[in-house]
């Protein structure tokens, strides 16, 4: 005769009484079938963390395996779009009826864009890590998206010095020559003793985190991308031949940017976009001239919203 398996945490009462924030799991490796702006279905490898209050204070626990059977079917059954996602975040609620009143998911990706080189015509893949976070609270919606984009900065400071130095070798070899031919000019300026300096510049990384607004039906990746790439001007190249690094090059001479100038750039993009009702971004230029880096946060400055750290 079989024998009913034991239920703790349903049949037992809390050793110390109390409400918890949040009880749930985290690293669930979890495939899903993703839905975003660019309109295509495309399969990713997520990590998620699962969570709901305990808010009956003698409960012993939750019901995790609730949580992961939720996702499990979302996995198997549905893409992942902010509709599946706000179902998904109703499921945990419901299915912890008089234990939870509110619910967390948070899925952490890859993302991959196809992107077109700059002139070539030709077209790579580009990654870009992708957070989307998703709170239920007693009814009222949270939804969030975090996307990492890199990028090249060229220091305005080192590029002024890189001019003088190249301005002192025209001088030192043209000097007391009272007429010009401009081919002979033309030909120094191609060689090495022509550019005798050149700025530095490194990668750098735009993380920006958005709240999205109520109206969207669909899952902002590809417009959050393009706002900040279009905003920085020099987003890091997938395929490359010659004229594309040509153009990369003149794209960098043309938007010296400290730190500060990005962040700035980032801002006024974000602050003009449609469907965020706030924003945050920290700006990070690897450095290549210190062994440190450079950052600049910042946010909308919505009343309430997200604060800078």
């Amino acid at each position: 005769m079989p024998t009913t398996m034991p239920d703790v945490a349903s049949s037992s009462k809390a050793q110390v009484t109390g409400t918890l924030d949040w009880v749930g799991m985290s690293n669930i490796e979890m495939p899903m079938s993703i839905k975003a702006d660019d309109g295509q279905v495309r399969q990713i490898s997520t990590r998620v963390e699962a969570f709901v209050n305990l808010a009956e204070p003698q409960a012993k626990g939750i019901h995790m395996s609730r949580l992961y059977l939720a996702l499990d079917k979302l996995s198997l059954e549905q893409e992942l779009t902010l509709q599946s996602l706000k179902g998904l975040l109703d499921n945990f609620v419901t299915s912890h009826e008089a234990l939870s009143d509110r619910a967390q998911v948070t899925f952490s990706f890859d993302y991959h864009l196809r992107r077109p080189a700059l002139l070539s015509g030709n077209h790579g893949w580009r990654n870009y890590p992708v957070v989307l976070i998703g709170r239920l609270n007693q009814g009222q919606l949270d939804l969030e998206l975090k996307v990492d984009v890199a990028y090249s900065s060229t220091c305005p400071c080192s590029a002024a010095l890189a001019r003088q130095l190249i301005q002192e070798a025209f001088e030192h070899q043209f000097h007391g020559q009272e007429q010009l031919e401009m081919d002979t000019v033309h030909q120094w300026l191609g060689t090495t003793a022509g550019i005798v300096a050149t700025p530095h510049s490194q990668r750098s990384v735009a993380e920006v985190k958005v709240k999205l607004a109520d109206t969207l039906n669909e899952l902002p990746i590809l417009a959050l991308v393009e706002a900040v790439e279009n905003a920085l001007k020099t987003p890091v190249q997938a395929a490359v031949k010659r004229e594309d690094e040509q153009e990369f090059a003149r794209l960098n001479g043309q938007n010296l940017m400290f730190v500060e100038d990005a962040a700035r750039r980032l801002k006024h993009a974000l602050n003009q976009g449609e469907g965020y009702t706030d924003f945050w971004l920290r700006v990070n230029h690897l450095e290549s001239l210190h062994a440190h880096d450079a950052v600049a946060v910042d946010t909308k400055g919505v009343e309430g919203g997200y604060l800078p750290y």
